[in-house]
């Protein structure tokens, strides 16, 4: 545990446990109803400490614990007033919206910033680019080792990936209609999916492309591969602006945060905050892109 004050007005603390999920950031010491608890997506909380310590300056009260878990922990974690903001890499399911009725849990829906998930592998392997068939059949199983993709790689696929509660695991599910190998592992977060690639040469993962951007270090353990439709279509990469910009990378998607309609308003100047020129620069700098409607 690491504690940084200042003035007593300014604290950040950060918990980590081998079995936890993600982690905990509290910024701020105020310990009165204006406190916040944003929880859920791992895609989205660097960027969200990140722009909550930012926030903190302008506005040394601001209170806020940041965790993340996954974006169906954050909205378990609204659905049971256990989280004002719920950082979520998908929309809300139509049997949690069902959820949210039956409990009269009133939810305001903001898109902060598109993402890309990347599929990074290690940076040895022989691979530039990968279709959307090659990757289905890498992920359901049905091929399991390199030599059927690169014929000169005779090494078992071994796949990092995300538990069922991730937005990205959910995401990466319906984008391709397939069900995961029970062969995949299964990790917490970002952060252990590069660590075991990075580790890996017969790895491969799939990332927020905001994440991995933001890490130099992990470019240069890691390479992120150009995804392209079919076999004889352009592949374009999920960390290049142009591509991102006019859709044409296959895995691009919204970023939600979900917050309860009766925190709105202790919400609301963090939420304009992200939506400022300077919160703006910060989603940019982290390798996500503004979404401007």
């Amino acid at each position: 545990m690491n504690f940084a004050l200042m003035k007593h007005k300014f604290k950040l603390l950060v918990k980590s446990a081998l079995f936890c999920f993600g982690f905990l950031t509290i910024i701020g010491c105020t310990s009165n109803n204006t406190s916040i608890k944003m929880k859920g997506s791992d895609t989205e909380v660097n960027l969200a400490v990140n722009l909550a310590e930012k926030y903190t300056e302008l506005d040394p009260d601001f209170s806020i614990a940041i965790s993340g878990g996954g974006s169906g922990l954050g909205i378990t974690s609204l659905l049971n007033g256990q989280a004002d903001i719920a950082n979520s890499s998908r929309p809300l399911s139509d049997e949690e919206i069902e959820q949210f009725k039956n409990k009269n849990v009133e939810v305001k829906t903001v898109v902060f910033a598109e993402d890309a998930t990347a599929f990074v592998v290690h940076k040895d392997l022989p691979i530039e680019e990968i279709d959307l068939e090659t990757l289905k059949k890498i992920l359901n199983g049905e091929f399991t080792n390199w030599k059927n993709i690169i014929s000169s790689v005779d090494l078992p696929i071994n796949i990092y990936g995300r538990q069922s509660s991730s937005g990205t695991h959910s995401f990466v599910k319906k984008k391709l209609k397939i069900e995961f190998t029970n062969a995949a592992k299964e990790m917490t977060g970002n952060a252990q999916i590069l660590e075991g690639v990075k580790a890996d040469k017969s790895g491969i993962g799939y990332v927020g492309a905001g994440y991995v951007a933001h890490d130099p270090n992990a470019n240069q353990a890691v390479k992120i591969l150009k995804v392209k439709e079919n076999s004889d279509a352009v592949a374009y990469s999920p960390i290049d602006p142009n591509a991102i910009n006019q859709s044409l990378y296959f895995f691009q998607r919204p970023l939600y945060q979900f917050v309860l309609a009766e925190s709105w308003e202790k919400v609301k100047p963090f939420i304009d905050f992200e939506k400022s020129e300077k919160g703006k620069e910060m989603i940019e700098n982290h390798g996500y892109y503004i979404i401007e409607k």
